[in-house]
């Protein structure tokens, strides 16, 4: 395993663990530079955040973009 893949794997588990610990920009980063370390090293590995990116864009088609809060 190279350096850039080791990287990548890390960026993938630090993802995931931001965004089971609510930590949503810090999901942002990690999801981003796993892509950026998949690009630039070729690897060509499928996106492991697809699954998530297609439920949140059903989600807004369904309508689930229009949360209502209430503001005391």
């Amino acid at each position: 395993m190279t350096d850039l893949e080791y990287e990548l794997n890390e960026a993938e588990k630090k993802a995931w663990k931001s965004l089971a610990r609510y930590k949503f920009q810090m999901f942002g980063y990690w999801a981003a530079i796993w892509v950026h370390l998949n690009r630039i090293g070729h690897f060509k590995r499928p996106n492991p955040f697809r699954n998530l990116v297609i439920l949140a864009s059903d989600h807004r088609k369904s309508g689930g973009d229009n949360v209502q809060t209430s503001m005391g």
